[in-house]
């Protein structure tokens, strides 16, 4: 992903708005579906005003207004190029934000040499180099406003080489500590920055990265209901981070203290396609 300097921002909020007696605005990326649909419901209900993004439709994720009596939009962009991220900040405009929820992310399943690099690519630009533009855009802009809240969808996968998984947990293991560092940096300046570690989620997560034929793919999984408001709830309390499900901190946990490679090959057994069980 090449960076260029950011566009020019117009507010189409702002039209028809007093400034004063606004809902605070909470912008939702990955909203479509799973946890970033879970998120923006928990948004909505708490009295946030929605900017969600995905690349699929947003059908499902803007109905929220009707039922929950709060202003919705939607961009639809592929937030791992430039042109769909100029689109999002576009219609943030001078809007003030005050929640980011960068939940946007793709998988990829399969061993690295047999993966086309264009999907390589797309996961290393959406789960890296995207959610950071999108969060150095916003970020400063909540930093000189003195307030606001980010929480970022790490994994509990940045924990664990992910053989036949494997740019897809390096790009997380990237994440969960960037939250970190930036947490850090950011002490004193009334921005907190939380992370969301979910593990395997019953989400569109597996299809789309082609593990459907995998013991993680086929497994038993969390409901991303119950994740988002565990990192909502988290965001809201300011924390630094969140394991999500009482089975993904035992494994964080063991994750610390097991050498990497023994790490790797558990993976590979969960990972390897072909790898479910035959039903």
């Amino acid at each position: 992903m090449q960076m260029r300097s950011r566009p020019t921002l117009d507010d189409p909020f702002d039209e028809n708005r007093a400034a004063e007696g606004q809902r605070p605005l909470a912008v939702v990326t990955g909203a479509s579906s799973g946890i970033g649909l879970e998120l923006a419901r928990c948004c909505a209900e708490e009295g946030f005003d929605l900017l969600l993004a995905a690349d699929r439709d947003l059908a499902e994720a803007t109905s929220l207004g009707t039922r929950l009596g709060v202003s919705v939009q939607a961009v639809q962009a592929d937030l791992a190029t430039m042109a769909g991220l100029e689109v999002l900040l576009a219609h943030v405009g001078r809007r003030p934000v005050e929640a980011l929820l960068a939940n946007a992310g793709h998988g990829l399943g399969g061993s690295f040499l047999a993966q086309d690099f264009d999907g390589i690519r797309g996961v290393v630009d959406t789960n890296i180099s995207g959610t950071l533009y999108l969060i150095h855009a916003i970020a400063r802009r909540m930093v000189a406003a003195g307030s606001g809240r980010i929480l970022i969808t790490g994994s509990v996968a940045g924990f664990i080489p992910g053989s036949y998984q494997a740019v897809y947990n390096a790009s997380k293991a990237f994440i969960d500590s960037f939250s970190w560092a930036l947490r850090n940096e950011l002490e004193g300046t009334g921005v907190s920055v939380t992370c969301l570690m979910p593990g395997a989620t019953d989400t569109e997560f597996f299809a789309r990265a082609g593990m459907l034929d995998t013991r993680l793919g086929s497994g038993r999984k969390a409901d991303p209901a119950d994740v988002a408001r565990v990192g909502f709830k988290a965001m809201m309390a300011c924390e630094g981070d969140v394991v999500a499900g009482l089975s993904n901190k035992v494994e964080v946990a063991l994750a610390a203290v097991t050498p990497a490679a023994v790490l790797a090959q558990l993976h590979r057994r969960m990972a390897q396609p072909g790898s479910a069980p035959s039903r």
